[in-house]
Order: structure tokens, then C-alpha cells, then sequence
């Protein structure tokens, strides 16, 4: 499975079955977040179990089950923290969709009961739970390719860029950004306020670029 395939195949599961994830799986997975974070200026962090993260009736009550792991978004903090966060942890969600494995984007619910290492100059902004779905999960409800931009005469490479980042995961479904062409210089800005825009903002990047094949502002 390439990266865009998974892009394609990839949707967000909360409930997991009762096994752990493969070891040499996890140690692929846990190779590539330390690459990142040299790469990224990060301090990512695989963690499993998960223990009491993802428990309690809180987690029940939003669909949580099971999560045997999860990917801690730790970094230094600063004002491009978030987004940061959000551009390279879809690559993750990416990755660990071409291994086999299922996830979801998690606010913890939780947070004194987090096991992974966080500095006090440093900042949890999410978590990524990881492991083996009770299904593959299904396709949300998406804004269309007109609801995000402006743009009458688009190419065809611009347009596939929105279409992939239509597909990215945001909180509560949000998909609160817009996307402008200056030429052949595209960009994306935040919309409209909400919960957690500036890391969706890093994940709708990351799909743009991969479906377009351009960077992006």
C-alpha cells in the first residue's frame, strides 16, 4: 500500500480488539517517531499499554475500547506547536495505516494518568491511539471541493490536493479552512475558530502536499 492509499483507506476506529500490537510492527512504528522527532524538533512517544488513558465512562460514553497503544504529540512549546504536531502525526497515521494497524486522533480524557515522559517547557497536544480495529472504520459526512475555496478555474493538481485534504481527520469533523491559489503558489488558512484548527490545519497540509504533489503555505 502506497502513502496515498492509505490516505484512501484510512478512516478513524475507536474500538480495538483485545490483542497488542505486533512487536516488530511496534518497533517499525516506534523507528519511524524517532526519526521524526530528529527531524521534526519533536518528543513523540509510543506508549503501550495504554493503561487508563483511553478508560472510564467517559471513554465508553464517546466509543473507546480496548486501545492497546497510543502516539503521545509532545513537543517544545511554541506557537507552531500544534500545527507542527498535526503535519507530522498524519504522516504517522499514514505509516502505521501501511503496516496494518487502525487509529484515531484522541483528546485524553485522562491526563494525570498519561504515562509518557512530558517536561515542564514541553506540551501535550494529542494523542494518536493505535492498534488492531474491531473494523476498519467508516467514511464521515465532507464539505465538497467548492465549500473550501474561491478558486472558479482550478488545475487538476490544485483540485486533487483539496480532494485529499477533504479526507483528513479533523476535530468534531470541523474542516475549518480555506484554500487559495496565487498563481501556482497555493495556501491554506484557518477558516473560523474551534478545537484544535491549528493542528487540523497541520494534518490538512499534509494531504493537500500528498495529493497534489506541491508544497503548501
Amino acid at each position: 500500500m502506497t502513502e496515498l492509499q492509505a490516505l484512501h483507506a484510512r478512516h478513524s476506529v475507536r474500538a480495538y480488539q483485545k490483542k497488542p500490537v505486533d512487536p516488530d510492527t511496534a518497533k517499525l512504528l516506534k523507528d519511524r517517531i524517532a526519526q521524526m522527532n530528529k527531524q521534526y524538533d519533536l518528543r513523540m512517544q509510543y506508549v503501550e499499554p495504554a493503561g487508563a488513558v483511553f478508560g472510564g465512562l467517559a471513554s465508553k460514553l464517546t466509543g473507546w475500547s480496548n486501545v492497546p497503544a497510543y502516539i503521545a504529540m509532545i513537543g517544545k512549546r511554541g506557537d507552531d506547536l500544534d500545527e507542527r504536531c498535526g503535519y507530522v502525526g498524519e504522516q504517522l497515521v499514514l505509516y502505521a495505516q501501511q503496516l496494518g494497524l487502525n487509529t484515531c486522533w484522541a483528546g485524553i480524557f485522562k491526563r494525570k494518568q498519561v504515562t509518557a515522559a512530558i517536561a515542564e517547557d514541553e506540551k501535550l497536544v494529542l494523542t494518536i491511539a493505535v492498534g488492531y480495529g474491531v473494523d476498519h472504520g467508516h467514511p464521515r459526512r465532507s464539505k465538497s471541493v467548492e465549500d473550501v475555496t474561491d478558486v472558479k478555474e482550478m488545475p487538476d493538481w490544485f483540485k486533487a490536493g483539496i480532494e485529499a485534504a477533504l479526507l483528513a481527520p479533523t476535530a468534531v469533523n470541523q474542516q475549518k479552512f480555506t484554500f487559495t491559489l496565487d498563481g501556482e503558489i497555493p495556501s491554506v488558512s484557518v477558516s473560523a475558530n474551534g478545537p484544535f484548527v491549528r493542528l487540523d490545519l497541520g494534518i490538512v497540509k499534509y494531504h493537500f502536499e500528498l495529493g497534489s504533489g506541491r508544497k503548501i503555505r
